[in-house]
């Protein structure tokens, strides 16, 4: 079988994902859709900080901004997942008046996302806190939050880091993905240009220095298996899980010191300027990536 035949027939529940796309995907439509999305959420966003900033008066305002941005407190935390409302917002509303088409169409079957999202989500997230026990025994690893407190923050915690991923999943694996795919069948295309935008936003010299790259390109190796599993299931129900896990483990679990590590149990407390201690760091965080990937399909049989 040719890699084109294999490739269809991994990939069979993609047509329909992207067929309501068809209408209006016009190359114009998809370029406008995208710089409207990038200008109305920073437009949302910033208008609501400069509004907070009028209302809360410059100290508290500064001390909101600073905990906002650190996102190394509990409260920091909820307000950073806060802030990805505006780009949901920005991608249903482009959706609906660029391309005069539902909401939903970027989601894919509403039974289908909320089956795969909880026979992905359920699973991994099991599998990280059965994993816990080995990830501490690192010497780099340490208490940070007390269980206490985690689990006093989790019901308003949980439903906005489901808020978080699930704006940028209906960016980039829902509306970049469509608007792609329905003009190119080739993965490179589809997958590969919003894993590469996904994986230039996070891009953060300021955090990793010279390393920045490598944090880059774990984002959007990320993308790519995310946009692997859209492809295969023919909804965001999966990537959404598969999301949502990780970044309970990356969060809530095990976070980096000093990187939106304010609801983190415990921390990984390395220098992320020096490549000796994040390589390692970032290679078995990318293994156990492909692990959950791998336990993602064998639960979806995809």
């Amino acid at each position: 079988m040719s890699v084109e035949r294999h490739l269809r027939a991994e990939y069979a529940a993609l047509p329909r994902f992207v067929a309501p796309a068809a209408p209006r995907a016009e190359l114009w439509r998809s370029l406008v859709g995208t710089v409207l999305i990038a200008l109305i959420y920073a437009a949302l966003l910033y208008g609501s900080l400069a509004a907070l900033a009028v209302g809360m008066g410059e100290w508290r305002f500064s001390k909101m901004l600073y905990a906002l941005v650190s996102a190394s407190t509990p409260r920091g935390v909820l307000m950073l997942f806060a802030t990805f409302l505006p780009m949901a917002i920005a991608a249903i509303f482009v959706t609906r008046m660029v391309h005069d088409r539902p909401s939903g169409t970027l989601f894919g079957p509403a039974p289908r996302v909320a089956r795969d999202f909880l026979r992905v989500s359920l699973p991994l997230v099991a599998l990280w806190i059965a994993l816990l026990p080995l990830t501490t025994a690192s010497p780099d690893v340490g208490k940070s939050l007390p269980l206490r407190q985690l689990l006093a923050w989790l019901p308003l915690a949980l439903p906005l880091l489901a808020l978080q991923i699930t704006a940028e999943e209906l960016v980039f694996r829902g509306y970049l993905l469509q608007q792609l795919a329905i003009r190119s069948r080739a993965p490179w295309i589809w997958m590969g240009l919003p894993s590469i935008l996904f994986g230039a936003l996070h891009y953060a010299p300021s955090e990793f220095g010279a390393n920045a790259f490598w944090p880059a390109l774990w984002a959007g190796i990320f993308g790519c298996l995310a946009a692997d599993l859209t492809a295969r299931t023919g909804s965001l129900g999966a990537a959404m899980g598969f999301h949502f896990a990780t970044n309970v483990s990356a969060i809530f679990l095990v976070g980096l010191y000093g990187n939106l590590d304010g609801l983190s149990l415990y921390t990984v407390v390395i220098n992320t300027r020096d490549a000796s201690q994040l390589l390692p760091y970032l290679a078995i965080d990318f293994a156990s990536i492909l692990v959950a990937w791998l336990v993602a399909r064998l639960m979806l049989r995809v």
